[in-house]
């Protein structure tokens, strides 16, 4: 019996086996759903063998969907075409995996239940003390307390958690600057900054040098490369500045202005989401591709106790894709004889 999970986002598709296999492809759901089968079906011709798929999604909030009901049901159904007849169970809020049918019939616990998957799964990191999870993705960043080993969130659905500080939409790559900042340093001035899709965090860390160039990569707000020089432009761009107005250190003030107000919003939300923990954590699990953003978090949180990594423990790609690894493991786990 071989497991794929597929975590089916609104920008990205990304699939695990559970033994070491993770891929990431970027596919905008809102723009393109009817292609969704087709992408899956590559994803899933790319993988290793398997006769079994696992599945959880976030791309239901798509706005090309009229609600998150019509979204669930959207995407099962691509789903459903590109499985080709395999056994297909959905990962549900509660923890339980189900027939797709059924899931149909649940789809407010069938919705964004990713970072439920991805909390069991690190569980097993600190069994026995309260912990913090921060997964920084590249659209959200999941705040989630572990007691015992197990989630301890204060309601399943996204609203439930955007409320209680555990789910904050802001990521690594996906935010757009003016969605962070009102204004950013100028030589000396506090200039406003425009109000238009012309930068984004992903800009913001390839200024700072955490995240390498991808010449080839133009999932950026003007679809161009993914490099630092582009990233000066797009950031000029927030200040209406041409190329002789705004250097590289321009760019790169600007860029650290933006981290910190970034991080100052997480770490705003991470503070409730500790007061409300039954008892201080002993231990932060750091998992997704935005570990450069956690580590910011937790040095304004002055946070000096124990830091489990999912990089280290599962390598680069495997963490990116942690909660389709993690359910790819949770659904091999519970296929086993008791």
């Amino acid at each position: 019996m071989n497991w794929l999970a597929l975590d089916i986002g609104g920008a990205n598709l990304k699939v695990a086996d559970g033994r070491g296999f993770a891929a990431s492809y970027p596919f905008a759901l809102w723009k393109h759903r009817d292609q969704l089968a087709q992408e899956l079906r590559a994803a899933m011709a790319a993988a290793p063998p398997h006769d079994h798929l696992a599945v959880t999604m976030t791309g239901e909030l798509a706005d090309c969907f009229a609600d998150k009901a019509e979204g669930v049901q959207w995407i099962l159904q691509a789903v459903e075409q590109a499985a080709d007849g395999r056994h297909t169970r959905v990962y549900l809020v509660d923890g339980s995996l189900v027939a797709p049918p059924v899931a149909l019939t649940r789809p407010l616990l069938a919705s964004s239940s990713n970072w439920h998957a991805l909390a069991r799964y690190c569980g097993r990191f600190v069994p026995r003390q309260p912990a913090l999870l921060v997964d920084v993705g590249s659209t959200t960043v999941d705040l989630i307390p572990l007691v015992d080993g197990h989630p301890a969130g204060t309601g399943p659905t996204d609203l439930d958690r955007l409320l209680a500080g555990q789910l904050v939409y802001t990521g690594a790559e996906r935010s757009p600057v003016c969605a962070l900042v009102q204004r950013l340093p100028y030589r000396g001035h506090d200039c406003p900054v425009a109000q238009e899709l012309f930068a984004t965090t992903r800009d913001v860390y390839l200024l700072l040098g955490d995240v390498p160039d991808m010449p080839d990569d133009q999932q950026t707000a003007d679809h161009r490369p993914a490099t630092r020089r582009w990233a000066q432009a797009r950031m000029a761009r927030m200040l209406s500045a041409h190329a002789q107005q705004f250097d590289l250190r321009d760019a790169v003030t600007c860029a650290r202005h933006v981290a910190e107000a970034q991080v100052a919003i997480v770490a705003r939300a991470a503070r409730q989401v500790l007061q409300a923990m039954p008892a201080p954590p002993t231990a932060v699990i750091l998992s997704g591709h935005g570990d450069y953003v956690a580590r910011r978090l937790l040095t304004a949180l002055a946070w000096e106790g124990r830091i489990v990594s999912l990089v280290d423990q599962l390598g680069a790609l495997v963490a990116r894709c942690a909660p389709a690894h993690a359910l790819a493991v949770l659904a091999q786990e519970a296929a086993q004889p008791a």
